[in-house]
């Protein structure tokens, strides 16, 4: 239990609201994989926040008796959507302890995303992002000298606890979350804007990605998480995670895009290295994934331009590359990748700024 984050008000009297926050994916360069209990990672991870993948929430609240139940609607683009209630519920039940005001309320939670639901694009870290921060924004309305800092610090804290990754969406553009030796104010509990020293090149990347397959993935991201506990590499992952952010630090100061692609590349195969070596082992990468690839490092190797890949815990592939080389690259996406791509989907997105509210 974090003690700084329980809200404590001197008296509540809960009126009817409404807030409307949107929150963008994120993408991670070096990669989180194994956490403790409560989401605590179990290596830190950096990611770049993105832009126009993004879910926007609006949180409807008004005043209601109290009791042990939690009371909520959950609406997809307008629809009820009953199978969305258990993941919201268990949530609320992870937050209340830190929120205590949900329990006068009765929500409605209506969302959207910009990018298709079932595209295979994580959708729970933008959308567990924008939940908390309209959480937060009735906390802000019971605490009325609440800092920023707080404000966001403690949005992160609680997107943390519906998805892990959630906590790297709140703010942007290049953002850490787990404990780091060399990065000052580096938290397990929620995700930091990282401050230091960025090379201009590192300041607009874009990232498209290609969709290539969009069906459920055989083994969930929180099984997957399990199986570092036992793993035989396990150890030697989490420490090469910490030396790697340290390298990365440098190459954002610097600027160096061979040493940027060389990292980035190294974490996504790692990661799925990991998967591979578990026990049960298991491979999410599709064949297409693989045909990308060695696309990549061909047309990299041909034209000299600075196009790297990283991937999730799945099939798709995001495709990095400086913003001074977009139109060669994306003539490239267009011409060699897309055929690869489930019905041709594809989603051109960049680095942003963080969740805003409406």
């Amino acid at each position: 239990m974090s003690n700084q984050f329980i809200f404590k008000p001197k008296h509540f009297e809960p009126v009817p609201g409404e807030f409307k926050w949107s929150a963008p994916s994120n993408i991670a360069l070096v990669k989180y994989w194994g956490k403790k209990e409560l989401q605590i990672p179990q290596n830190p991870s950096l990611s770049f926040t993105l832009s126009h993948c993004k879910t926007t929430t609006s949180l409807y609240f008004e005043p209601k008796e109290v009791d042990d139940s939690f009371s909520f609607e959950v609406y997809y683009e307008g629809v009820l959507k009953e199978d969305f209630h258990p993941k919201i519920d268990a949530f609320l039940k992870r937050i209340e302890i830190y929120v205590p005001f949900i329990k006068h309320l009765s929500l409605k939670i209506d969302t959207s995303n910009t990018f298709p639901h079932s595209s295979g694009i994580a959708s729970s870290a933008s959308g567990m992002s924008a939940l908390a921060l309209c959480i937060m924004s009735i906390e802000r309305l019971l605490d009325k000298e609440m800092s920023s800092e707080y404000f966001y610090q403690k949005a992160s804290f609680l997107s943390r606890l519906g998805s892990g990754s959630a906590c790297r969406s709140i703010q942007g553009p290049i953002v850490s979350w787990g404990k780091h030796e060399s990065i000052n104010g580096s938290s397990d509990l929620y995700g930091s804007k990282f401050d230091e020293s960025v090379h201009p090149v590192f300041q607009d990347f874009q990232d498209t990605i290609l969709l290539i397959d969009k069906g459920q993935k055989q083994v969930s991201s929180t099984l997957g998480h399990n199986l570092m506990f036992n793993h035989p590499y396990a150890s030697q992952r989490f420490s090469q995670a910490h030396e790697n952010i340290t390298i990365l630090k440098a190459i954002f100061k610097s600027g160096n895009l061979s040493d940027f692609i060389a990292l980035v590349e190294s974490e996504a195969l790692t990661l799925h290295a990991m998967m591979m070596t578990s026990s049960p082992y298991f491979i999410l990468m599709k064949p297409n994934t693989l045909a990308v690839i060695n696309k990549v490092w061909e047309f990299r190797n041909q034209t000299g331009l600075n196009l790297c890949f990283t991937l999730d815990a799945g099939a798709n592939i995001h495709l990095l590359y400086p913003k001074s080389e977009a139109k060669e690259t994306l003539m490239f996406i267009q011409n060699e990748l897309i055929s690869y791509c489930e019905n041709k989907q594809f989603i051109i997105d960049e680095m942003g700024g963080g969740a805003f509210e409406h």
